[in-house]
């Protein structure tokens, strides 16, 4: 009998740009993205926790490969801090820790705020994804034992305070860099206050190259995908009652992001036909044109606009250490 094989989805690549709603976790959010275009792989450059929502960047099949450029990405997050209470998950969905009455003045607020510019030492929440000893600090935290996160250094370029709506909130704006906990602020924000505090809701807006023009929701995605019976999704890229047949994954596909938009932080390189196909049986080749980098640690080339290699450049010479299915 012949075995049948497993059906692996489709070889699509590009990047997601997520809207994630609130209440539904990163890995669910790729899952589902995943079984909407019929991906053969996909991943997300940055965990948003539940009760976040907004930008999860997510990369399906090639575009996996860049994932770690847009982790070291700037992000930019739109937060609430709730006062009063500090929490044991840092934001509203853990237990109260420690209570106070007072709330801080706007001027108290503006006052402590350039201590938590530039580079600066953060002790990460305890229920985060920091491993301590090999084991996930939220999980030793779940079991009942005492966590303690060592600090370390982040970077936050901006932070404004953007508004008051009463006195238990306050609303801010940050800019930072990779391993920034907001959570962290808020708590740190409260403990130097006196007044205690944790997030009530937390957006992100950007993940460097990507921002809010480049969201799209479940919603909109669901809307692209015609429908089929359950299990149709994963079989067939055609809609076979239409006259003539379309491929139904035409319209979703729409909203893909090319796979190089990840690399806009590297140096790069257009190829002509002949040295792109050195490239792809990874040859060397001599970059020409009087713009060309001589020398890089990192570059990207593309063919006829698709990413094709990312290397290294030395003496004008490109050097692929990552070749591209294009």
């Amino acid at each position: 009998m012949a075995r049948h094989r497993k059906n692996r989805g489709r070889p699509v690549s590009g990047w997601v740009i997520l809207d994630k709603p609130e209440g539904l976790g990163s890995t669910e959010a790729v899952s589902k993205v995943k079984w909407l275009f019929s991906a053969s792989k996909a991943g997300h450059a940055g965990t948003l926790d539940p009760l976040a929502s907004g930008l999860l960047p997510i990369a399906l099949g090639e575009a996996t490969k860049t994932v770690p450029y847009v982790m070291d990405g700037t992000k930019v997050y739109q937060f609430t801090v709730a006062w009063g209470e500090e929490r044991t998950t840092d934001d509203r969905e853990g237990a109260v820790a420690k209570h106070a009455e007072m709330r801080p003045s706007r001027a108290e607020i503006e006052a402590i705020l350039p201590g938590y510019r530039g580079s600066i030492s953060q002790v990460p929440p305890k229920f985060s994804a920091i491993k301590i000893a090999g084991e996930r600090a939220y999980d030793l935290a779940r079991d009942g034992e005492i966590v303690e996160i060592p600090e370390r250094s982040v970077e936050i370029d901006r932070l404004d305070l953007v508004g008051m709506p009463d006195a238990d909130h306050a609303e801010f704006e940050v800019e930072c860099g990779k391993g920034t906990y907001v959570r962290a602020l808020a708590r740190d924000f409260g403990r130097d206050l006196g007044c205690f505090g944790h997030v009530s809701s937390l957006r992100r807006i950007e993940v460097l190259p990507f921002g809010e023009d480049d969201l799209v929701t479940l919603d909109a995605l669901e809307a692209a995908l015609p429908m089929v019976e359950p299990g149709e999704a994963q079989k067939t890229c055609e809609v076979e009652d239409a006259d003539p047949p379309v491929n139904r994954f035409r319209d979703i596909d729409g909203y893909l992001i090319e796979t190089g938009a990840a690399l806009e932080c590297l140096p790069h390189v257009a190829l002509s036909d002949e040295a792109a196909t050195r490239v792809r049986l990874g040859n060397p080749v001599i970059l020409r044109g009087r713009d060309a980098p001589a020398q890089a640690d990192e570059a990207y080339v593309t063919a006829r606009g698709k990413l094709l290699s990312i290397g290294r450049i030395e003496a004008g010479q490109f050097k692929p250490k990552r070749v591209f299915a294009i």
